[in-house]
């Protein structure tokens, strides 16, 4: 299959106007530093919780504008903030035995978060290959406690791979979410080059296909992959097939930053209009129900989950009128 291409797709460093030689990022890149009362307000009740967030840890370019809004969002990272795995191109710290998980953590986050005003929360974890249903039952815990606490939040949960567990998959997918998550990264050639080698493609898929197979009706499945890694056009498309006959619902797709000088080169910038072409073809040509797609779009990011709330509110109101 050819993918139709568009002026500007698979750019180099020396096609983006006005950029010097050598690897930079371009204009289109450039964020702000975070800052703003509600940024502090948040940077403190996390410290003061001792809770971790990915928008940190893996040092986000969108934190000011999220965490900004009228009403603030985070994407809250439970599990401590050590990592069992080495992906090379993840900014979280990584050990083979982390500190066991805080056994409060659950019941802290869930009060913490009912008490923000937020209507959309996305809990993630670092991979603890290290217990042996890899987290499943803390994310299980948490989202049972908030909705406990507050019933009409939405809950997404971003999550690792849980070493392929499919108990594990079902047990979250029924703990009372309304997005499961999880990234698939890259495109499949690129999965040994990019993520730890406990990871892959084919059980990325498989958690996202046992996750919407098991879990109740209605519950939304998501991913996410990172371009400017060496990925094709066709090996893009490939990928967003693969995502959608997994059952998978919402696809987002962002620019690779190379967080440190250990971590993966950045092998291309890709343009703004690349992006929008990638979201057109998603959602018209694959079918996905919503697809976020551009240089700083993450797999946790506001424009996202003010759609998919917006989205799941709409399809109850629905529901519940012709019931």
């Amino acid at each position: 299959m050819v993918v139709p291409t568009v002026t500007g797709a698979n750019t180099t460093e020396r096609d983006i106007p006005g950029k010097p030689a050598g690897l930079t990022k371009p204009p289109w890149l450039r964020q702000r530093a975070p800052g703003g009362d509600r940024y502090e307000y948040l940077t403190s009740g996390l410290k003061d919780l001792k809770l971790a967030t990915v928008c940190e840890e893996a040092m986000c370019p969108n934190l000011g504008e999220c965490w900004n809004g009228d009403t603030g969002t985070a994407t809250i990272m439970i599990l401590g903030d050590t990592c069992t795995r080495g992906c090379r191109f993840c900014a979280v710290n990584t050990a083979s035995t982390p500190p066991p998980p805080d056994e409060m953590e659950p019941e802290n986050t869930a009060k913490a978060i009912a008490e923000w005003g937020v209507g959309y929360i996305v809990l993630t974890s670092v991979d603890r290959d290290d217990i042996p249903d890899g987290g499943a039952e803390h994310f299980a815990r948490t989202v049972r406690t908030l909705k406990a606490l507050k019933p009409e939040i939405l809950a997404e949960c971003l999550t690792p791979d849980f070493q392929g567990d499919e108990g594990a998959v079902k047990h979250l997918a029924n703990s009372g979410l309304d997005v499961f998550a999880h990234n698939i990264e890259t495109v499949e050639r690129l999965q040994k080059r990019v993520r730890d080698p406990r990871a892959g493609y084919d059980q990325s898929l498989r958690v996202l296909r046992h996750a919407k197979a098991t879990g109740p009706t209605g519950l939304v499945t998501k991913t996410s992959i990172m371009l400017g890694l060496g990925e094709s056009d066709e090996e893009i498309a490939q990928t967003m097939r693969d995502c959608k006959d997994a059952g998978v619902d919402i696809f987002t797709l962002g620019q690779y930053l190379r967080p440190t000088p250990n971590h993966l080169d950045v092998m291309e910038y890709v343009t703004p209009e690349k992006f929008e072409h990638w979201k057109r073809y998603g959602e018209e040509v694959v079918g996905f129900r919503y697809v976020a797609s551009g240089p700083l779009v993450r797999s946790s990011y506001k424009a996202g989950e003010f759609f998919i709330e917006t989205m799941l509110r709409d399809e109850r109101e629905k529901a519940n009128a012709a019931a």
